[in-house]
């Protein structure tokens, strides 16, 4: 009763921040799936990669809620999204097999330290120089894939990757979530089927598929599809200097509290 109660509330917070800053909930999914799973007396050993798992796997669910949004407002670039779809998904199936290759704790507290160093950037005065643009398409390819990779590995769909680095190269706050949006949908599913074929025959516990903790997914995944179009909503009502601090200020509290759990 716990975990349906937790894991309820859990998919209700995810799904509004998913919608409201295209992150797809995983920034939050995951520091509190490890806490979740913790408590169900999961092994050590997998519960970071089960969390990174599910969250993604319940990503697939709320970036089709988040973009068929997005769409309908008609507020998603899709020439970044044409150019950065089959590397990001290159990069986020192969970071399947890389998590399965690093001790937990390594990716625990790589996740956390990304996340601080992206909320310190979002949380400052920083301004991207006016004149830049996107790079070439070597250099779009190139971004796509290092974006797919690290946003598998941290199980977070991709939208605290993809929006800052957009926002770098002076995409607009409200465009650049939108397009996250849009890109956590293939991302995810391809994060998805990785966990599962590199966690093939390591399941720990009942009703998993690879790492992926099949429970949790339906609990979180119910409530972040019904959610997320509230928060897509809320993005196109907020002032985008409030957006980008409200997205840093989630992204330090999470980091510090996964900081916290690895130590």
């Amino acid at each position: 009763m716990e975990m349906i109660i937790a894991c309820s509330a859990l998919g209700i917070v995810a799904g509004i921040l998913a919608g409201m800053l295209g992150i797809g909930g995983g920034v939050v999914i995951v520091p509190a799936l490890v806490l979740i799973l913790a408590a169900q007396d999961f092994p050590p050993e997998f519960i970071v990669i089960t969390a990174v798992a599910t969250s993604l796997c319940t990503i697939i669910f709320t970036s089709i809620s988040a973009a068929r949004a997005q769409i309908k407002r008609k507020a998603v670039d899709w020439t970044i999204f044409k150019l950065w779809a089959p590397t990001v998904v290159t990069g986020s199936f192969l970071s399947g097999f890389i998590a399965a290759r690093l001790p937990a704790i390594v990716l625990e507290i790589g996740i956390a330290v990304f996340l601080l160093v992206i909320s310190l950037i979002m949380l400052s005065k920083w301004v991207p120089d006016p004149a830049r643009t996107m790079p070439g398409k070597g250099g779009t390819t190139g971004l796509g894939l290092f974006s797919g990779i690290l946003s598998g590995l941290a199980g977070i769909g991709g939208g605290n990757v993809m929006v800052p680095l957009m926002v770098f190269f002076n995409v607009p706050m409200q465009r650049a979530v939108a397009t996250s949006s849009t890109l956590g949908f293939p991302l995810a599913v391809v994060g998805t089927l990785g966990y599962v074929i590199s966690g093939w025959g390591n399941e720990v516990m009942s009703w998993s598929l690879g790492y992926v903790y099949l429970p949790a997914v339906g609990l979180i995944a119910v409530f972040t599809v019904l959610l997320a179009p509230v928060g897509v909503a809320l993005s196109h009502r907020i002032p985008a200097p409030t957006l980008k601090r409200c997205f840093g200020g989630l992204l330090l509290l999470v980091a510090g509290r996964m900081l916290f759990n690895a130590f």
